[in-house]
């Protein structure tokens, strides 16, 4: 069989039970690695996704995570739930898609974790409307899709009894420059100086998606998360942070303000 036969014929036929399930909730954005060995996306333009990102931050979150709640923001097929759940927390899932939710909840039951994590729709905006917390809030790969970033990450800072996963995309650049307390008005040039916070707006498409509307660089990354009352414990790879409570928020009072007239009486 010459290579070009072997690109014209696609991928083979489902043969297995799990193949056949996996084949009817097409398509798949997690590849899962299912008990009989199945994968629900091997052929992910990225690779392993998302298991090569888990291995960066697995070392970074508590192995035994027993009696932990922990809230995954936009779950899609539940990967990061079922690691999490795997070291005994007790696991929600918030999703807007229902083609994902409907994976992940059948996936939950092929891995016999369905007692430990459930999958609920929704967005990081719902949470304005909650007054439920968690030790720890999964907040990957939504920021930079949000048309309200900052306020997302407030609510996701406000949710989170201990521990933030944030991971977003970035505008290229490491430098990190440390703004005065108080930027004179006529010296507004530093901001446009390396390592200064800067969040790039992206008025129409990345990557051929409309609703990649921000990337912001990896200084201004730390900054909102200062600005949120969040201190940044590790970086366990790139556009990966784990956060925890400052022990001092400035914010804190402006920023429960603002909340209040966003989430009115369920603030």
């Amino acid at each position: 069989m010459t290579l070009d036969t072997l690109q014209s014929a696609g991928p083979a036929a489902p043969s297995t039970a799990a193949e056949r399930a996996v084949a009817e909730r097409a398509p798949w954005f997690h590849n899962l690695h299912l008990p009989d060995g199945t994968q629900t996306a091997p052929d992910h333009p990225l690779g392993d996704f998302p298991a090569f990102k888990w291995r960066e931050i697995a070392p970074h979150v508590p192995d035994d995570l027993s009696g932990w709640r922990v809230l995954d923001i936009g779950s899609n097929a539940g990967f990061y739930a079922f690691e999490l759940a795997r070291r005994g927390a007790d696991v929600t899932g918030l999703e807007l898609d229902p083609h994902y939710i409907a994976q992940a909840e059948w996936a939950a039951e092929q891995f016999g974790l369905a007692d430990r994590v459930r999958f609920r729709q929704g967005t990081v905006y719902d949470l304005a409307r909650m007054d439920e917390t968690f030790d720890l809030v999964w907040f990957m790969g939504v920021f930079y899709h949000l048309r309200y970033p900052l306020l997302a990450l407030d609510l996701v800072a406000r949710a989170a009894e201990r521990l933030v996963v944030f991971q977003t995309l970035t505008a290229p650049g490491e430098a990190a420059a440390a703004p005065p307390e108080n930027l004179p008005i006529d010296a507004r040039e530093q901001m446009a100086q390396p390592g200064w916070p800067q969040m790039a707006f992206i008025e129409h498409r990345l990557a051929g998606d409309p609703t990649n509307w921000w990337a912001p660089n990896a200084a201004a990354c730390e900054a909102l998360l200062r600005s949120a009352g969040l201190r940044v414990a590790s970086r366990p790879g790139h556009e990966i942070w784990v956060a925890e409570r400052a022990a001092e928020d400035p914010n804190a009072a402006a920023r429960a303000a603002e909340l209040q007239a966003v989430a009115g009486d369920g603030a």
